[in-house]
């Protein structure tokens, strides 16, 4: 991070703005995917398992739609956070250099 301040104005601008957005960014795949994965139903019967009902709240069909969906953008969001972190780190690494 310090040998970014040897860069000059230009550079520091576009340098700061890159790694804000792609934090800003990575916060909000962070709590999109905290969102989808809690809305997830459960793979384990758990309490429901007492109470033997494996009726979802959606309906059987409809139900299983958005549980796929749930866990596609889960998925798609966890690997947004993943390269983005990355990225970060790769900007990091190549500024020191």
């Amino acid at each position: 991070m310090l040998n970014a301040l040897l860069l000059n104005d230009v550079e520091w601008i576009v340098y700061i703005s890159v790694i804000t957005a792609c934090i800003i960014i990575i916060f909000l795949a962070a709590l999109a995917a905290i969102f989808f994965v809690l809305f997830q139903k459960s793979n384990s019967d758990g309490i429901q398992g007492i109470t033997a009902s494996s009726e979802t709240f959606f309906g059987k069909n409809k139900g299983r739609s958005i549980e796929s969906k749930l866990k596609k953008w889960s998925w798609i969001l966890l690997a947004v956070i993943s390269v983005l972190s990355i990225a970060v780190y790769i900007v990091q690494i190549v500024l020191k250099a």
